[in-house]
């Protein structure tokens, strides 16, 4: 029988991790190689050929390859591109650098804001204007486009960025001016915000162009790099790239918005969580991805993830919808250090890949989060990775000594478990702000740690969270990457409208949905996609007449499109879910239409059943626990030993290829049914 294999692939700051699943015989390969930061690519290439070459698979049998990046995010945090060009209506110029005027801290008064993504030179005015309902008042100066074209050809400007005022009412003036910058400029990446997004609120819609623009050219031959990798391997199969909002693009649609794949691996590893926590029957819960550099939070409640319409995203406003994650800078390689008043800190610079934690022996001399596990004996130092990554603990606690222990008067120990408790300080103030704000407690939750360095903290967090339960599962170093084989194809389609909700308002907004299925379905057309698999989800984004935010709602049921009245009473019921009070009387108005094109896969089953009938001897060795500052006697057990509902009580560590668990004295620990660790506090 011929083998046919999917590969998920999650680009890290620190690792590359993949999943290799194979269909026919359910045989399921993890694997992590360290990252490449300056050519990305280079790093899923090493993978996929140790893949190839260690497990026998064929390259023409590989039918699926899903790909989660990080590229267009850190091209934004680090301004690694050159800035673009703008062409705007004449009068709105400096859309971009006044924004809204919110500060987001409002007594800081040495807040700099980030530099505009295009200098003042290269935002030209075009003279052209149309009205909100989209009637031209001025036509297109088509000059004025041509000479802007011969001034961004002089200074070297290849990416540019078209918003005029009202386009997503009456897009044709953007349409003709890129089609006139196409000619003149043939190689420059070019968007128009009327594509990117049809939307109303001009600051916004401005910002999401220029992001979209900014990262284009680089995102553009990064993924032409992953095509030519994967093409000279022989793999046949067109990859794909996870967007957002959890879903996948193939690669000329994500070369074309790149602005969807700004949190792309987090994304991935939600859709992950919440289908291995949903088998489990765990449905409301708080996944924390404590990587290598960074931590990513998300809440799950009743099986679905929370979206956003809108981030901020290195400073700039970007406007798609996306799983909600929240992110900070604490991860497996965040740096200890004393700030200016003589307090510790870690993060949220990273030692990364290269050179990595000190104990790598790789040159590094900033003491991480990963040296400090490595000290308190929470980490073996031959066990990482299977042992392909050996760790120095006498170089660890050299440093540490050096650069911790002597500035601030305190034992190796004391010093190392201060940057595991800052560290998951910070994590779970993430935590409790990600369900506050949502009005939920984060003690009504479950907590699912994952990502290589989420089990070791995943009860640490918990002591400021309070959470009974902390959910791990199999292979947590590689969720995102399971994540991608678990992924649905889908695109967003949206049409702001701005409609009250009467007769005539409701036509309208029909009117708009049958736009948006049409889009859909050429869609589906174009991406060749069968009919079963097709689905389609719509929402409203409405408010009260007046307001300037928005809540949003399902106006269409599985059985039937709702009328008018049904839905005032549906969206009176929701707005008073989020914010505490609704207002019958008043008049709502619809604001923008969307609607999500979903191609329905096969889920693949890769949280396999425990089957272990005997349990392996465990071993022990010392582990400094904090609930007692003291070094304690631990059990030591691969997570393969484990036998399934059986019982124990901490301290213990539990090892496997992609991560390891630090179990205290304070837990019981048990292995469910789908191989799930389970960790229960014990009051």
């Amino acid at each position: 029988m011929t083998k046919r294999w999917r590969i998920g692939v999650d680009v890290g700051g620190t690792f590359t991790d993949f999943t290799v699943f194979e269909k026919n015989t359910g045989q399921l390969i993890n694997y992590k190689t360290p990252s490449t930061p300056n050519e990305p690519a280079q790093a899923v290439e090493n993978g996929l050929k140790t893949l190839i070459n260690d497990y026998g698979i064929e390259p023409q049998d590989i039918d699926y390859l899903g790909h989660g990046t990080t590229v267009a995010l850190n091209m934004l945090l680090e301004r690694r591109a050159k800035p673009i060009g703008l062409l705007t209506t004449k009068g709105f110029r400096d859309v971009l650098e006044i924004g809204r005027q919110t500060r987001p801290h409002l007594y800081d008064y040495r807040l700099t804001r980030p530099k505009p993504l295009a200098l003042r030179s290269h935002r030209i005015e075009i003279p052209e204007r149309v009205d909100v309902d989209g009637n031209i008042i001025e036509p297109l100066n088509i000059q004025s486009i041509e000479q802007a074209a011969l001034r961004f050809l002089k200074d070297d400007i290849d990416a540019i960025a078209i918003c005029f005022i009202h386009s997503y009412k009456y897009p044709n003036h953007e349409v003709k001016a890129a089609a006139v910058l196409k000619d003149k400029l043939p190689n420059a990446f070019i968007s128009i915000s009327s594509d990117v997004l049809p939307e109303f609120r001009e600051y916004e819609r401005t910002s999401t162009t220029a992001v979209n623009t900014y990262v284009g050219p680089r995102m553009q031959l990064y993924l032409q790099q992953i095509k030519n990798r994967i093409d000279r391997m022989g793999i046949k199969c067109a990859p794909y790239i996870i967007h957002s909002n959890g879903g996948l693009l193939t690669i000329p649609t994500a070369t074309k918005y790149p602005v969807k794949t700004c949190l792309s691996g987090p994304a991935a590893g939600v859709v992950g969580a919440t289908a291995i926590a949903k088998r489990a029957k765990h449905n409301n819960f708080i996944a924390f991805d404590v990587g290598g550099t960074s931590t990513d939070v998300s809440l799950v409640l009743d099986g679905k993830p929370f979206f956003t319409l809108e981030r901020n995203v290195g400073g700039f406003p970007i406007k798609s919808p996306s799983i909600d994650v929240h992110a900070i800078g604490a991860g497996g390689g965040s740096i200890a250090w004393i700030d200016d008043g003589g307090a510790l800190r870690v993060g949220p610079n990273s030692a990364g890949a290269d050179p990595g934690p000190v104990a790598y022996n790789n040159g590094g001399t900033e003491v991480t989060l990963t040296d400090a596990n490595l000290i308190l004996g929470r980490l073996d130092s031959t066990t990482l990775l299977s042992g392909k990554i050996p760790l120095n603990v006498k170089l660890a606690k050299k440093y540490i000594e050096e650069k911790i222990t002597k500035p601030l008067s305190l034992s190796i120990e004391e010093a190392a478990l201060g940057i595991i408790k800052v560290s998951a300080s910070g994590i779970s103030r993430a935590i409790r702000s990600v369900a506050s704000t949502k009005g939920l407690n984060p003690l009504d939750f479950s907590l699912f740690a994952y990502g290589g360095a989420g089990p070791l903290l995943g009860a640490v967090v918990n002591e400021e969270v309070g959470s009974q339960t902390i959910i791990i599962p199999s292979n947590p170093g590689t969720i995102c990457a399971q994540g991608i084989l678990l992924s649905d194809r889908t695109f967003d389609f949206s049409q702001t409208i701005l409609v009250t909700l009467e007769h005539r308002g409701w036509e309208l907004t029909l009117a708009a949905f049958q736009k948006l299925t049409a889009q859909a379905e050429r869609w589906f057309k174009s991406e060749k996609i069968s009919n079963k698999s097709q689905r389609i989800i719509y929402y409203i984004d409405a408010r009260y007449l007046g307001q300037s935010f928005e809540v949003q709602v399902e106006p269409f049921t599985a059985s039937k499109k709702l009328t008018l009245l049904e839905f005032a009473t549906i969206f009176n019921k929701e707005h008073k879910i989020q914010y505490g009070y609704d207002i019958p009387d008043r008049m709502i108005e619809i604001v923008t239409c969307r609607a999500t094109a979903i191609e329905q896969t096969n889920k693949p089953l890769m949280q396999k059943q425990s089957t272990r009938k005997k349990q392996t001897k465990a071993k022990h060795r010392l582990v400094y626990c904090d609930s007692n500052l003291r070094w304690q006697k631990a059990i030591v057990c691969n997570r393969e030993q484990l036998l399934a509902n059986k019982s124990f009580q901490g301290p213990a560590i539990i090892e496997e290829m992609s991560s390891t668990t630090f179990v205290p004295p304070n837990y019981s620990v048990s292995i469910d049914a789908n191989s799930n660790i389970i960790m229960e506090l014990i009051q």
